[in-house]
């Protein structure tokens, strides 16, 4: 059957029975507002200790881009981060793929919405895996004037592929990148490029590169041990973790594992 949204809804609400308990709604809004807190704590970065916290790039982004700003982003890590803290407001608009293991389509989705919106701020969150793949499109910015601004989270890795790995207890494999410096890539080819590797970089780097009249590529060298945490831990998932930490540590890769934790607990 096929119908509209407007007829649905009129035949449906005569149906239904107005609530007046709030307890979900407040509890809910209690949950909100205790999570935005500990999110918005990771991204305030009190140290300049090296690399830099990815959270930190993403704030960075929202809070210099413009109200009506239009957003892509890659699948993978660039897509929790996305969703974690770029702050919508009904002007902006967020663009992804929401296919599992998709990958490469945040600048692909940027080139197309800056070509159809000329007088908007486009943003590309892009993995540096998926940013190598379309290296060649790349070359589209400079070809036609396109002023996106691309954000590479630069972390030498496919780094979602990692915590998946590492969360059902094995070492990663297959997931290195020997990633050369974007931003002078960029330069190479006639696009702006900037290169962030210290936190305190981080804030007027981002508000250059959004304020720029042009093409620009942000190279942003963030942790690749960076955890991005889901909402609850199941018991597999610690399990997975534990088993991970010790076959690196046997393995003779225990810095691994200090890293992890450097990065995760000693912030």
């Amino acid at each position: 059957m096929a119908g509209d949204i407007r007829t649905s809804l009129q035949a449906l609400l005569p149906r239904l029975d107005q609530k007046s308990d709030q307890h979900h709604l407040k509890q809910a809004q209690k949950h909100y507002a205790k999570s935005r807190r500990q999110l918005d704590e990771l991204a305030d970065v009190k140290s300049g200790r090296r690399p830099i916290h990815p959270q930190q790039i993403a704030k960075a982004i929202s809070d210099h881009a413009t109200e009506d700003a239009i957003f892509t982003y890659d699948v993978g890590l660039p897509t929790v981060w996305a969703a974690r803290y770029l702050t919508m407001n009904g002007k902006r608009r967020l663009l992804g793929s929401f296919w599992h293991g998709s990958m490469a389509n945040a600048m692909a989705q940027a080139i197309g919405a800056q070509a159809a919106f000329s007088g908007r701020q486009v943003i590309s969150l892009s993995g540096d895996g998926g940013f190598s793949m379309l290296m060649g499109d790349f070359l589209t910015l400079a070809q036609l004037g396109l002023p996106v601004k691309v954000v590479v989270f630069n972390n030498s890795a496919l780094g979602f592929i990692e915590l998946e790995q590492k969360s059902t207890g094995f070492l990663n494999f297959g997931t290195d990148f020997k990633n050369p410096n974007f931003a002078v890539m960029a330069e190479a080819v006639g696009i702006r490029g900037i290169r962030l590797e210290d936190p305190s970089e981080v804030e007027q780097g981002i508000a250059e590169a959004l304020a720029y009249d042009g093409p620009v590529l942000i190279d942003a060298v963030v942790s690749r041990t960076e955890l991005a945490m889901p909402p609850s831990i199941t018991i597999e998932m610690a399990k997975g973790f534990s088993l991970y930490m010790a076959k690196a540590i046997i393995s003779g890769r225990a810095d691994e594992v200090i890293d992890l934790a450097k990065t995760n607990l000693w912030r």
